[in-house]
């Protein structure tokens, strides 16, 4: 038997590409002539993109449709190649970041997500380049605490690749999931789904140079921080927590994560939010309502700096809601405190970049 190009040519157009609903050569997937030798013949199918999630089976599709319409004793190599360049590998991502700082809590509602919002702005203020991930697939608050609920999200082809534009705001760079969802519909997804999504926000985005990357991480431990810690080396861990004996239980939890043998994340230092309230009417005067020097004592005992006491300010909640952190107001308390907080993360990563070798990315399963 005789192969010739126009035989596999017409194989070929038999098979459908799910990506355009055309066959492949419809499609302008034929990357060049088939190459044959006697009974071997070497295809090369051009992809969008090396994460086609229909690469394996269009490739699969390819080399039946040859055994089937010409021959089972043909011996057939596809190649594929991307008419996007590929992903950097893991270990490569982001290379114009200098700090990567995972803003954590051992529990919800201690006001993380608040603090993330907070200290990025402040940086932004300090005048470094910042960028923030919403990286809680779950329950995203980004969009609604800079109020850019509404912002489309746009692609740009950079260096051969299309890489999703983050939203700027208040001298941020951010990306959250719920850029790309329904704010009124449950993300109903399963771990591998999110886990998914989450390194597309990170390696697929033009994040370009960053003095600090803040990762506001979701609650509690999970398949989103074991993501986060194998696909970025983070430089440190800030730990947030209220005063209450409850919320320092789970404070101690997410300290252990961080410095398990298998992970080694150098833990930043704490921060109380929800500290003491101060009534505006009595200015010197401090209520805590949920305890004092919880916190303080947890930052003692496991010999950690206690970065910032926020205190408890209705505006804060407010700002929060209105889409304008606090943090913008320079002549509030709780403004002072947050530049304050931001000056402090400053000087431990420096100390912590200056003493400490670079993290490593975690290899575990």
């Amino acid at each position: 038997m005789t192969l010739y190009p126009k035989l596999i040519i017409d194989a070929l157009a038999t098979v459908t590409y799910a990506g355009t609903k055309k066959n492949l050569i419809e499609s302008g997937m034929l990357a060049d002539t088939p190459s044959i030798n006697g009974m071997k013949v070497k295809v090369v199918l051009l992809f969008p993109r090396d994460t086609d999630p229909f690469l394996k089976s269009t490739v699969k599709a390819a080399e039946a449709a040859i055994h089937y319409h010409i021959s089972p004793d043909v011996e057939v190599t596809i190649e594929t190649e991307f008419k996007s360049k590929p992903r950097p590998e893991v270990g490569k991502l982001l290379p114009q970041v200098k700090n990567i700082i995972a803003v954590s809590s051992g529990k919800g509602g201690v006001g993380k997500s608040t603090v993330a919002a907070n200290l990025a702005v402040s940086l932004a203020r300090l005048g470094y380049k910042v960028g923030l991930l919403d990286t809680d697939i779950f329950g995203p608050s980004m969009p609604k605490m800079f109020d850019v609920e509404h912002e489309r999200v746009y692609a740009t082809e950079v260096d051969g690749r299309q890489l999703i534009l983050p939203i700027e705001k208040y001298g941020v760079k951010m990306l959250s999931i719920g850029f790309f969802v329904n704010p009124d519909t449950a993300t109903l997804w399963r771990g591998g789904m999110a886990t998914s999504a989450l390194k597309q926000l990170i390696a697929d985005a033009d994040w370009g140079e960053l003095d600090y990357f803040i990762l506001d991480t979701p609650p509690g431990t999970s398949d989103i921080h074991l993501t986060l810690l194998q696909t970025l080396a983070i430089t440190g861990a800030i730990i947030v927590s209220t005063p209450q004996q409850v919320a320092l239980a789970d404070a101690r939890k997410g300290i252990d994560m961080y410095r398990n043998d298998k992970v080694n994340v150098p833990i930043l230092g704490l921060v109380e939010n929800m500290a003491y309230f101060t009534p505006a009417e009595l200015s010197n005067n401090k209520y805590y309502i949920f305890g004092n020097g919880g916190c303080k004592q947890l930052a003692e005992e496991m010999k950690l700096p206690l970065l910032a006491q926020i205190p408890i300010v209705a505006s804060v909640c407010e700002s929060g809601d209105q889409g304008k952190p606090i943090s913008l107001n320079a002549d509030s308390v709780t403004g002072q405190s947050f530049l304050s907080f931001a000056q402090a993360v400053v000087t431990v990563v420096n100390r912590r970049n200056k003493e400490q070798a670079p993290t490593k990315i975690v290899g575990i399963e």
